[in-house]
Order: C-alpha cells, then sequence, then structure tokens
C-alpha cells in the first residue's frame, strides 16, 4: 500500500507492515510520529483515537447490567479508530499512551444517591457522586488522564443508584493525548 507521508527531500517512503518508514534530512514533527535520532519517523495509521457514546433508553440498572453494574451506552457519537465497543460499553486501549476520559450521568429520583465509577481494567479510578435529597435530575460528572498500556480497558460502573438515560442525558467520551 503506497503510503501518504513524503520525507522532507522528497524521496519515497519504506513501508514494512503497515508502518511508513521515511528517511529525513532533519527530525521531523507530525502527530503520530515516533522519531528517532537518525531522523526516521515511524508513522501508524491508528494514531488518531477518540470516542463519545450516549444513552438514549431510559433507567440504568437494566436486565443486563445487574450483575456487573456495567453502565451501558447504545449510540455512539464519535469513535474513530473502532476501540469502543458498544455491545460491552468497554474501551480498549490500542497502544500504549496518556489518554483523557470524562464522564457525565444524571440521576433519576429524589431522595436518592448515585455513585459512579471510572474502572481500569477492573479497579476504580475516579468516581464521581450525586446526592442533593430534593433534586430530581442531579449530575455526577469527573474526568481523568491515565497512562495505559496497550490492551487496557476502560468502562464505567454504577455503584449505587438509578440512572437517567433518555434524551441523551449520560455520555462517556475519550481520546488518546499522545501515544508513549
Amino acid at each position: 500500500a503506497a503510503c501518504p507521508v513524503r520525507a522532507q527531500n522528497d524521496t519515497e517512503p519504506i513501508v514494512l507492515e503497515g508502518k511508513c518508514l521515511v528517511v529525513c534530512d532533519s527530525s521531523p514533527s507530525a502527530d503520530g510520529a515516533i522519531t528517532s535520532s537518525l531522523g526516521i519517523s515511524v508513522r501508524s495509521g491508528s494514531a488518531k483515537v477518540a470516542f463519545s457514546a450516549t444513552r438514549s433508553t431510559n433507567h440504568e440498572p437494566s436486565e443486563m447490567s445487574n450483575r456487573t453494574m456495567t453502565i451501558y451506552f447504545d449510540q455512539v457519537l464519535v469513535n474513530i479508530g473502532n476501540h469502543f465497543d458498544l455491545t460491552s460499553s468497554i474501551f480498549v486501549a490500542p497502544r500504549k499512551g496518556i489518554y483523557s476520559f470524562s464522564f457525565h450521568v444524571v440521576k433519576v429520583y429524589n431522595r436518592q444517591t448515585i455513585q459512579v465509577s471510572l474502572m481500569q481494567n477492573g479497579y476504580p479510578v475516579i468516581s464521581a457522586f450525586a446526592g442533593d435529597q430534593d433534586v430530581t435530575r442531579e449530575a455526577a460528572s469527573n474526568g481523568v488522564l491515565l497512562l495505559m498500556e496497550r490492551e487496557d480497558k476502560v468502562h464505567l460502573k454504577l455503584e449505587r443508584g438509578n440512572l437517567m438515560g433518555g434524551w441523551k442525558y449520560s455520555t462517556f467520551s475519550g481520546f488518546l493525548v499522545f501515544p508513549l
């Protein structure tokens, strides 16, 4: 396959296992490139990773999530790289890097408390809490930067309470900030 990247002196790139190797006269500086001191740049087509998912269905937990308390999303707005699996609502890191995640969830009833945790490989990393007894639709939100290894998994877990899902109130998003 032809590689769209050209070296500064317009030499022909070398393609090995789907990666472009480009020898330059000086150090290249492009997104997704890993550059050695020899001026060799290795670029991958999977350098861009981003997802954003919403819930259009109402109330969580559902029959599907009662065992694991995973918060399921049913609509993907963005899934660059296809690393967010809609069926399991789990994001799988395609490479080692720094990733940014955020979520926003809305509780359903008065006199109820919700707690949501962002889980990395089965362990809680951050949580959000909403517990005002007089507010019907209170939101819990949080965000974090995470160092992730290739194949690490991230999902949201409903620790307690019930979520409102209709009209896309609840969202979960993430993206690769930069690879390591």
